[in-house]
């Protein structure tokens, strides 16, 4: 009789272990995680805090549940370093059994992981590196941020029709910089004018005195600028000391110069400056009010910039792929559902091409000004549905 006791009861010992664990894998088949990898510390720690403000405020508004499956949001500081990337990337993948990873604030960053998402199949969405080759890296890659020459094109057709006859770029060496200089003059040129210098500063602690100055010396009409929105404030700073405007130089630039996070920062000599880019926070929609009001409200001192707006987006891509792939995470099936993706945005209508899993949106022509005792980028024309230009 003890025998037996004793064999039932590792039998029900048995049992209970093999049950409990059914219960922890049928728990953790029921929750999807994703993998947010922002830079939060470092000259690009101001991007990481958008990401994650953004995607945060997006499931507060919209619960944690999709598809009948609960989704975990798992955070993770790259401090801006490739190797780190890729090495929390494959912890994430490996350790952590995420269904997407999402982030990515600099290209270099984007091209780290690319050939371990392509080996684990996982999609890895874009929520800033703008870099035109990105996506044709890896198939699993999706973009919701915006790309250079998708900026930049607009930018080009608008001077060309504006009286720039001769330009200079000042841009960050590196791929995105480069894609906004090469785009910017073979639109220019295309339409007649003439880019007299291209000129490229170090991406790591950058000084534009010397790049501006040699810019003003060139004496063009328009003065063309790109660096990483952090970067922003501190060259505009350098650009109102040059008064490159009383020297008769139209400044011009892509959306990152004028980022909404420094804007008020930079001061009134920056009022009239006119950039392209895909969103402010100062879009005439419902749902722009709406997104901004509860931005500020969640993150106190904080104004959503294209960063914010691009976390919130890659979540929306992100429940939408799940709803209709009925909560089944593989990644190939999650990222065909993410091709041909319309939806609105706090931005605007936006979708993602089919063919390159790239962004397609619309881009605005914009000019700082005041409102409400504050500077914002104020939209004054646009070019719907803009495909990157680079893209065959």
């Amino acid at each position: 009789m003890q025998r037996r006791t004793v064999v039932a009861g590792l039998a029900g010992s048995a049992f209970a272990a093999t049950f409990a664990g059914g219960i922890q894998i049928a728990a953790a088949q029921e929750v999807v995680k994703i993998g947010l990898i922002a830079t939060l510390t470092g000259p690009q720690a101001a991007s990481g805090r958008q990401k994650v403000a953004g995607a945060r405020l997006f499931m507060a508004q919209h619960g944690n549940k999709v598809a009948g499956k609960t989704i975990e949001l798992i955070v993770k500081d790259d401090t801006g370093v490739a190797d780190q990337t890729r090495r929390i990337a494959q912890e994430l993948i490996v350790n952590d059994k995420v269904a997407f990873l999402a982030g990515f604030s600099l290209t270099p960053l984007a091209l780290a992981v690319a050939p371990v998402i392509t080996q684990a199949k996982v999609p890895a969405i874009i929520m800033t590196a703008g870099t035109s080759v990105i996506t044709e890296r890896s198939p699993y890659f999706v973009r919701v941020s915006f790309t250079l020459p998708q900026q930049t094109v607009p930018l080009a057709e608008w001077a060309a029709k504006n009286g720039v006859k001769t330009a200079v770029s000042l841009v960050s060496d590196y791929g995105p910089g480069i894609d906004t200089q090469d785009a910017f003059k073979q639109r220019l040129e295309e339409r007649g004018g003439k880019v007299v210098e291209q000129i490229k500063a170090p991406l790591a602690n950058p000084e534009f005195a010397p790049f501006l100055q040699r810019a003003k010396d060139l004496k063009p009409d328009a003065l063309l600028l790109f660096v990483p929105a952090p970067t922003a404030g501190s060259l505009m700073r350098q650009v109102v000391d040059r008064d490159l405007a009383g020297a008769g130089i139209k400044v011009i630039g892509t959306g990152d110069i004028t980022d909404d996070d420094q804007l008020n920062s930079m001061g009134d000599a920056v009022i009239g400056l006119i950039t392209s880019h895909f969103y402010s926070a100062a879009h005439d929609s419902p749902l722009n009010k709406k997104f901004v009001a509860e931005f500020k409200q969640a993150n106190p001192n904080m104004r959503p910039n294209f960063i914010g707006v691009s976390g919130y987006d890659g979540m929306y891509a992100m429940y939408e792929a799940l709803k209709k792939t009925d909560g089944k995470t593989d990644g190939t099936a999650l990222v065909e559902a993410m091709k041909g993706m319309k939806w609105e945005s706090p931005r605007g209508m936006m979708s993602i091409d089919p063919a390159t899993r790239d962004v397609i949106q619309d881009v605005y022509i914009r000019k700082v000004e005041k409102k409400d005792g504050e500077l914002y980028n104020i939209e004054f024309d646009v070019v719907k549905d803009v495909k990157d230009p680079l893209h065959k």
